[in-house]
């Protein structure tokens, strides 16, 4: 992995700085610091807080960095006796401050070449491993939202549902939540990342649920939209077109077709039906130990989907003043199609009818 990074850039040595490209490359979970890497060492850089830790998780050696020794001197140690000239960096997560300051500080580097999505790409196809993790985490996410469902009413406040359900996450074994909880409801809806508010929920609202949570890093990713009480002709139909655009592309996901292609065919659904003006986003994201990684199910994105990588299909009608659904899996892709990992109800649930 290290060697094929190295091999696809001029540089004699790379420097990773972003937390999850840090995780997966050494091992090391605490996100503060840096990874040097070059054909002669792999040497992760932190301070005090974290060196004991890095070294229990991480074979790389451990360098500590503080105010009498900064990065930039551990590095320019390394740098010199590797003999480096060019050297490439993470442009993608350095701040511009970060990078003008290592230039200033490091005038013998020659050439700086940014890797791009290079470190990134490392992590799209999954192992065994990372798969259960993340079917682990989904689990989780199904069962908590099952025991959720069980205790929504009305008067209980959007807030107040996001923090049952990440409780219960916890509760069941999650380590944290893979993003902020998404629960919007009734007009709410209608705003794709809405964030919880003290609004109540009342009988006849749609309710939309985007959530996850994390097994030793990896995340699960999974939205549900049910109704509480019953539904309307206006909810059926709208719920039912989504599910139908979300089944669509599903029927065509498999190992070897382009992620525009199929967002194409969740938007077709969704369009001839009349309500394309209403859907806006992406059809769906990779995940990981970053909750959206690439490739994407989008317009803009015509990568080749590969086996064992991780995909959701999400799409949506979002009308405002009304309220919208979003339907969203978490998939793996086998040669022939795709596995859940997640296994929520998608039938249109009416809740306390």
């Amino acid at each position: 992995m290290i060697n094929r990074l190295l091999n696809e850039t001029e540089a004699q040595a790379v420097l990773i700085t972003d937390p999850v490209s840090m995780r997966y490359i050494s091992g090391f979970r605490g996100g503060e610091g840096a990874v040097y890497l070059s054909g002669n060492r792999r040497v992760l850089i932190t301070d005090s807080r974290y060196t004991e830790a890095a070294a229990a998780e991480s074979e790389f050696t451990v360098a500590e960095e503080s105010a009498e020794r900064k990065r930039y001197e551990i590095l320019e140690e390394l740098l010199k006796e590797d003999g480096v000239e060019t050297f490439a960096y993470e442009d993608l997560s350095m701040r511009c401050s970060e990078l003008f300051d290592l230039q200033e500080k490091l005038p013998f580097i020659r050439n700086w070449e940014r890797l791009g999505s290079r470190a990134d790409n490392l992590r799209q196809i999954k192992t065994a491993d990372e798969i259960a993790k993340m079917e682990k985490a989904a689990g989780i996410a199904d069962k908590a939202l099952e025991i959720l469902l069980g205790m929504l009413k009305p008067g209980m406040t959007e807030k107040e549902g996001a923090c049952e359900l990440e409780y219960q996450m916890k509760k069941l074994g999650a380590e944290k939540t893979s993003f902020d909880t998404i629960f919007a409801s009734g007009v709410n809806s209608s705003m794709p990342h809405a964030i919880p508010s003290d609004k109540k929920l009342e009988t006849g609202d749609f309710v939309t649920i985007d959530f996850g949570c994390t097994i030793d890093g990896y995340c699960s990713d999974m939205t549900r939209t049910v109704v509480l009480g019953r539904a309307d002709e206006k909810q059926k139909e709208i719920y039912n077109i989504v599910l139908q655009a979300n089944e669509a592309a599903l029927a065509e996901l498999k190992a070897g077709v382009r992620g525009c292609d199929i967002d194409a065919i969740a938007r077709k659904a969704i369009s001839d039906a009349g309500y394309g003006a209403c859907f806006g986003h992406g059809l769906g994201h990779s995940v990981g130990l970053y909750i959206h990684e690439n490739p994407r199910l989008s317009k803009t994105d015509c990568s080749v989907i590969q086996e064992n990588m991780i995909e959701t299909v999400e799409p949506g009608i979002y009308i405002p003043g009304w309220g919208g659904v979003r339907i969203e899996d978490m998939v793996v892709v086998t040669r022939e199609g795709y596995r859940f990992l997640c296994h929520s109800p998608k039938e249109l649930i009416e809740l306390g009818v």
